[in-house]
């Protein structure tokens, strides 16, 4: 990570404890481990020795996410994006697509399922992101989950997270419509 990156995601981190043992390892370290691990996709028990100890990596990891710092540092980052290239703060349109990746052995049969179209047994991700191409949600279903039935759920998510009015969809989301505020519209390719 580099010192300006650093500088924009330490503010975010929750305090340490003031009381009690304090820090043995910095935390631009740890936040290093935690993305090497993200970014490799290797078990945390793999983590490379000139890296803090796993479990203490993994410990961290569990306490961000049990207090929502990945959802604001990720909220914070798009915001900050959005005013470098001189938009709004929040988005008013959104694009939602899927994604069907094949599951681990090591993960749990009730997590995966069957996509008899792509012929995939795994898991299915439903993305959405503003005009911009910037993450607003990720949710992960079993791969047989129908395009449409899990918009609902990734939708939802995003409907909690911003104020996103228009949702832009494949022909893959035909057939759903929703009530509200979102409105899941099917891009029509052209030729030429």
């Amino acid at each position: 990570m580099t010192n300006t990156q650093w500088e924009l995601i330490e503010p975010l981190l929750p305090q340490p404890n003031t009381g009690g043992r304090p820090e043995k390892h910095p935390r631009r370290v740890t936040v290093n481990a935690i993305l090497y691990v993200v970014r490799s996709g290797c078990p945390w028990r793999y983590l490379p020795t000139d890296l803090p100890p796993w479990h203490t990596v993994y410990w961290y990891f569990q306490q961000w996410e049990q207090a929502g710092v990945t959802e604001a540092l990720l909220a914070e980052l798009r915001i900050k994006a959005r005013r470098q290239a001189g938009r709004q703060d929040e988005p008013s349109a959104g694009i939602i697509d899927s994604q069907r990746v094949k599951g681990a052995d090591t993960a749990g049969r009730d997590s995966r399922g069957y996509d008899a179209g792509k012929k995939v047994n795994g898991r299915k991700r439903f993305i959405i992101t503003d005009t911009a191409g910037l993450l607003i949600t990720v949710t992960v279903l079993a791969a047989s989950w129908q395009d449409r039935d899990g918009a609902k759920t990734a939708l939802l998510g995003a409907y909690l997270t911003t104020p996103i009015r228009y949702v832009f969809a494949d022909q893959g989301f035909a057939g759903w419509r929703s009530a509200g505020r979102y409105c899941s519209t099917p891009a029509r390719r052209t030729s030429g």
